[in-house]
């Protein structure tokens, strides 16, 4: 067969195949229209409709950079326009391509978001930002659950970590924080069994250990680089994709201050005198490299190398000849240094004068979560403004988030911001505005304030009495008692005795008590006593007394012990937002007057003094998930008054900064005081005789302890916690 007969039978079996491909196109489904809906709370619902019922889409997500993908197979493009602005929520444009006999939707998006889809008669409806409360019409949507956690180990020494989970949605928030990558799925749970930590060193890969856990309402996987990587994250369907590849030594940047590493093959170069333009030719075939000379660079060159690595020749080389190297792939461009700065100089200065001419554009970012003014402020200390316009005109911006002519403005009402700028800035300004736009995570702070007393008390008294009177042979009347009065009243009845032992027969009594065996009329008790030291009020007693025939004797002994603690629980609550100070009260105003001298005279002034509880804390959340605080916590009382009418306030509080876990409890501060006191009342003397002695004193013991705790319990709240 010849050539010419060859390429005959070639081209027909081709154009059979574009005819085969172009009825088949014809007989495709086509998409007519696509339109975006901005819905509440940064949502979005993006509808692509079609001339018949479409196949079933194939739908995934790319990190970076954040992009949705909705591919439409066996489908052809009718639609007018190719590309849509979004504006709102967290997309930002849909393109839409057409290729081998399928449809592929692009969706630029701010930053990774979710997204749910589901096919509706003849349309395709992609919900974008949180996931929607059905997955298809009419069938609520099944809680999202990761159900197997996979490792492998790619050609290139790569390692992918597969998630799967039990539908085709998950909310994925991607953060690299130093060696560790760190996804949270927010609004995950864990199958059993799935909650581990994998060692996977074996394998070679930059990944050296794998963690999946609980955090809250959220599953996270942490993943533990050891060395220098780069990573992509994506998901398919019910798959959530983590790549984590090596980053090669030539094309990681040296630090500032150290050396560059070299690794180039090893060459030895010995030349007297060569061209330069022939020893960059020679590295070159040694590197396997593209080399590309100017013509400005000329001059010859004497070296002696022997077995250094090829990039460090070229290095030593273009420093002494005040050369300098781009690397673009596999095409170094050599050139003099000034040459190649002045280049950069000169691509520089045409961007910005293309700044100075692109034409400006107004676009309004409506925002969700923070306050538009703060943002404004934020970005631009010069420009900020208000819905009305009030900003000068001619005013040059200084911020590095606008250009030269770009002026933000904000409304209050819609919390909008109101951006004029070039495309390209716009576009920079609303990822960062969709980057701050975030809600700021809240805490519930409890604390416990614990106050407890103690107090143990003993005691012994006595109380002693000898009341009696006796006559002498000599008929002196001799007698004792408590007191002056019990005295007189014992010599009274002394007498009465004496004149009725002694009275002639026959003779009146002056009374029927006068009678012998009438009883004796002593004083009363307390008249009676020499020594009175009782114990408290209601202490038990035991007494028992003596009556002779001219004395009377009483003794009372008292002892009490008691016990008592008390234990007072105050427990205040309020929840905040991360960086917002919050303050609960609970209490009353103590009111006073004083007098306030002034030129006029005096005047009565009132005020006021807290006595209550107060805890004021300002909670900042940390990026793994611990909680800083600064709180204060007041527990104080009133004591009383003083002499000029001032209230005395009892304190009780703590002003600390702390930094603990999530859900943890820590002792912020506490005051213990203990008081021990030991009272003894005695008679002089007889008090201190052994044993005998204790009818003549009373004793008190007491001690008395009390202590202050304050406990604290921060919790982040999850969403929709």
């Amino acid at each position: 067969m010849t050539l010419k007969q060859m390429n005959a039978r070639s081209l027909s079996r081709g154009l059979g195949f574009t005819l085969l491909a172009a009825c088949a196109c014809v007989d495709a489904a086509a998409l007519k229209t696509m339109s975006y809906t901005p819905l509440a709370g940064g949502e979005g619902e993006l509808v692509l409709t079609l001339d018949e019922a479409p196949p079933a889409p194939t739908v995934f997500a790319t990190d970076e950079p954040s992009r949705l993908v909705v591919d439409l197979p066996g489908t052809r493009l009718e639609t007018r326009e190719r590309t849509m602005s979004l504006g709102a929520g967290v997309g930002r444009a849909v393109t839409a391509v057409e290729a081998g006999g399928r449809t592929r939707i692009v969706v630029d998006l701010v930053a990774m978001a979710a997204y749910d889809s589901r096919v509706e008669g003849n349309k395709v409806i992609v919900r974008l930002g949180r996931p929607a409360s059905t997955s298809v019409a009419g069938v609520a949507a099944a809680p999202v659950e990761v159900q197997n956690v996979d490792f492998r180990r790619g050609r290139d020494g790569e390692a992918k970590i597969s998630v799967a989970f039990s539908k085709d949605f998950t909310n994925a928030d991607l953060k690299v924080e130093g060696s560790r990558i760190i996804v949270d799925f927010v609004g995950a749970g864990l199958a059993e069994g799935q909650a581990r930590r994998l060692d996977v060193t074996d394998f070679a890969t930059p990944v050296q250990f794998m963690e999946v856990t609980r955090r809250g309402a959220n599953a996270r996987l942490e993943i533990l680089a050891g060395s220098d990587f780069e990573h992509m994250a994506y998901q398919a369907g019910s798959n959530f994709v983590v790549e984590v590849k090596p980053v090669e030594k030539q094309t990681t940047a040296s630090r500032i201050g150290e050396p560059p590493t070299y690794t180039g093959q090893p060459a030895t170069f010995n030349f007297q005198d060569i061209p330069v333009r022939s020893v960059l030719q020679l590295i070159a075939d040694v590197s396997q490299l593209n080399v590309v000379v100017a013509d400005s660079v000329s001059g010859n060159v004497t070296l002696r190398l022997i077995n250094v690595p090829w990039d460090q020749a070229l290095d030593i080389i273009l420093q002494a000849k005040g050369l300098d190297k781009r690397r673009s792939g596999s095409v170094i461009w050599v050139a003099p240094t000034k040459e190649i700065a002045d280049r950069e100089q000169a691509i520089e200065d045409a961007r910005l004068a293309i700044e100075d001419r692109a034409p400006l554009i107004t676009e309004q970012i409506p925002l969700n979560y923070a306050l538009a003014e703060e943002i404004a402020k934020l970005l631009t200390e010069d420009t900020k403004g208000n819905a009305a316009g009030n900003q000068q005109e001619g005013q040059n911006n200084t911020s590095g988030f606008l250009s030269q002519r770009g002026r933000i403005g904000f409304d209050v009402r819609t919390n909008t911001l109101l951006v004029s700028d070039i495309r390209t800035r716009i576009e920079a300004l609303r990822e960062l505005v969709a980057i701050l736009d975030r809600p700021v995570p809240q805490v519930q702070i409890e604390a416990r304030v614990v106050t407890a007393s103690e107090n143990t008390s003993r005691e012994l008294g006595a109380r002693f009495g000898l009341s009696g009177a006796v006559e002498d042979s000599d008929g002196n009347l001799l007698a004792t008692s408590g007191s002056n009065a019990a005295l007189d009243q014992m010599v009274n009845v002394a007498l009465i005795n004496r004149l009725i032992e002694f009275r002639p027969s026959g003779l009146p009594v002056a009374s029927p008590s006068d009678e012998r065996g009438g009883g004796l009329a002593s004083p009363s008790l307390a008249d009676r006593l020499n020594v009175n030291l009782p114990a408290s009020t209601n202490a038990p007693r035991f007494g028992f007394a003596v009556l002779g025939a001219d004395y009377l004797l009483d003794l009372e002994l008292q002892a009490l012990e008691t016990e008592g603690r008390v234990e007072i629980v105050t427990r205040p609550q309020v929840i905040t937002s991360s960086q917002r100070p919050a303050n609960v009260v609970q209490g009353s105003r103590v009111p006073y007057t004083r007098q306030v001298v002034s030129d006029g005279g005096s005047t009565t002034v009132t005020e006021f003094i807290e006595a209550g509880l107060r805890l004021g804390v300002t909670p900042t959340i940390s990026p793994d998930g611990r909680v800083f605080l600064q709180i204060q916590v007041q527990d104080n009382s009133l004591a009383g008054f003083s002499p000029d009418g001032a209230p005395i306030i009892n304190l009780r509080e703590t002003n600390t900064s702390v930094l603990i876990d999530n859900g943890q409890t820590v002792v912020l501060g506490g005051i213990s005081t203990e008081e021990r006191s030991d009272t003894v009342r005695k008679t002089p003397g007889l008090g201190s005789v052994p044993v005998l002695g204790n009818l003549f004193k009373s004793r008190s013991r007491t001690n008395s302890k009390n202590e202050l705790l304050i406990f604290v319990t921060p919790r982040v709240l999850q969403p929709g916690s």
